[in-house]
């Protein structure tokens, strides 16, 4: 889930530097929401204490 936040965070990086900014913001986005989702289901598993 992080890698797929960070895949869409450098495609957001290369979209804006060519100029495409309805792309990079798309992807900036779509970024945001994977790492919200990462960071909350990375706290959920630490407070089951599940490894």
């Amino acid at each position: 889930m992080l890698n797929n936040a960070v895949l869409f965070l450098i495609i957001a990086i290369v979209a804006a530097f060519f100029g495409f900014g309805g792309v990079a913001g798309v992807a900036a986005t779509i970024a945001k929401v994977l790492f919200v989702i990462f960071l909350i289901l990375f706290v959920v598993s630490l407070v089951t204490g599940r490894r």
